[in-house]
């Protein structure tokens, strides 16, 4: 393996977004720790994508899944950049044919914060409350146990939500407990229990795409890779590959390991909450990602056609 040197450094891609770019950090200080070599052997390179330009309309409506990896996909293949950083739930399930997702860093917390400068829990909203998100999925699961509730579109960074709520555009948001922790921002941290509202597949999941064929990425990335929550994920994204699931599908879903076996829950909405099938699966670690994919296939059964 030839080392990356500040002259010669390996460009790490990342969107721009004050998140993403924590993310890229903590796999930059991850590499230099590893091979024991100065930071500015590693060099990040902001590309901007898609999700991040349009900022004044839904995900739905824009495309699925996608918008924030395609362009850093397309400067891996192009080689302006060695290896991206990507939030796995971001990930569309079918990559471009030579990139690969090798390495998934320690999965952070799974779950959502409920986050309102009034109320202290999702659960003591007054009746008819708005409530901000842009997630299709948080909608409808927020819609299946309070249908009362109105939604407004939220989307921008942590501190944009923020100033909405204090605008009074809504009560209450919902933010993944991982980008919290990762932003520093734990003051703001209120989890919902998994059992409550089940996350996005992949929630929490950082994972780092190359190219199949650099051994150079593959060699240095190898240090970093968490087995245990490459194989989480992996389950979690065989399920979501038979829904087909993209950004105007409801869907969660959190797989868990214990004692040599993997435990799935997963469920599929309608967008309004009106009808909800969710199931729980467990099977040896080893079989993990099979499981994964029949359950997704088994809820498709149970739904019916044209359900998603």
């Amino acid at each position: 393996m030839t080392e990356p040197t500040p002259d010669t450094p390996l460009k790490i891609g990342t969107r721009g977004s004050p998140l993403a770019l924590a993310q890229a950090h903590e796999v930059r200080g991850r590499l230099a720790t590893a091979h024991s070599l100065p930071e500015d052997c590693f060099a990040i390179t902001v590309i901007q994508t898609t999700g991040d330009a349009v900022q004044d309309r839904p995900l739905s409506e824009i495309g699925g899944k996608g918008l924030f990896t395609k362009e850093l996909e397309a400067a891996l293949m192009d080689r302006r950049i060695d290896i991206a950083v990507h939030s796995t739930k971001d990930v569309a399930n079918l990559l471009p044919d030579g990139l690969t997702l090798s390495t998934f860093l320690p999965r952070e917390d799974v779950r959502d914060s409920f986050i309102s400068r009034k109320y202290a829990t999702f659960d003591a909203l007054p009746q008819g409350s708005v409530v901000g998100s842009s997630s299709i999925r948080r909608r409808a699961q927020m819609a299946a146990r309070r249908p009362d509730l109105r939604f407004v579109e939220f989307r921008g960074n942590v501190q944009t939500r923020l100033a909405k709520l204090d605008a009074g555009l809504a009560v209450a948001t919902l933010l993944a407990c991982a980008g919290l922790n990762r932003l520093g921002q734990t003051d703001l941290l209120n989890p919902i229990p998994p059992e409550t509202m089940l996350p996005a597949v992949a929630q929490g999941a950082i994972s780092i795409e190359q190219r199949a064929d650099d051994a150079q990425a593959s060699a240095l990335l190898a240090p970093l890779n968490d087995a245990d929550s490459a194989l989480v994920v992996a389950v979690e994204r065989a399920f979501l590959a038979e829904l087909d699931g993209s950004c105007r599908t409801p869907i969660g879903g959190l797989a868990q390991m214990q004692d040599g076996h993997v435990t799935l829950r997963g469920e599929i909405l309608k967008p309004d909450g009106s009808i909800t099938h969710s199931d729980t699966w467990r099977a040896p670690c080893a079989d993990g990602v099979e499981m994964g994919a029949t359950a997704g296939r088994e809820l498709l059964r149970r739904a019916g056609p044209g359900f998603l």
